[in-house]
């Protein structure tokens, strides 16, 4: 069985940057587990992945467009920092916030001021290739239930 659109790919996976620094990896926990051609996972790896076979490995450079898109400084701004109440804000934290079409965004504090607060509304990985190594562990055919809810299920089902 190859993947293809409709069907439930696990999969092991490291994510480095290109200075070989680990982002992200399975290694230690539960596969990742997703529903193939429902833009469950990055468009780059997406495409990579259609027709590989269990046990197949690979290795592949995805660039910032087919990943989390390139940077718009557009999407950083400075705020009043009394939106942040009582906060203790500092450099690094994230926090939830509605995007302009109501989706949502996720907030990176970038400088702290007095008076003021920097945040970037950029995904954490815009601009930057990823670099994946992954081994297709398991491909099955979505259920009826997983094609409707757009992702894939654990072995007992769940509730939204």
């Amino acid at each position: 069985m190859q993947i293809a659109e409709n069907m439930v790919v696990t999969m092991n996976y490291t994510l480095k940057n290109d200075d070989g620094q680990v982002l992200d990896t399975s290694d230690g926990r539960e596969p990742l587990v997703y529903l193939h051609g429902a833009h469950n996972i990055i468009p780059g790896l997406e495409k990579e992945l259609a027709g590989k076979s269990v046990g197949e490995k690979l290795s592949v450079r995805i660039a910032p467009a087919d990943a989390y898109g390139d940077r718009d400084e557009s999407m950083m701004q400075d705020v009043p920092r009394d939106m942040f109440g009582d906060d203790e804000i500092h450099v690094g934290a994230q926090y939830h916030a509605a995007g302009p079409d109501g989706e949502n965004v996720v907030i990176t504090v970038t400088a702290v001021k007095d008076d003021a607060v920097t945040i970037d509304g950029n995904h954490p990985l815009a601009g930057q290739h990823l670099n994946f190594d992954v081994e297709v562990v398991d491909i099955r055919e979505a259920s009826a239930e997983e094609l409707e809810h757009g992702h894939a299920h654990g072995a007992g089902g769940h509730s939204h």
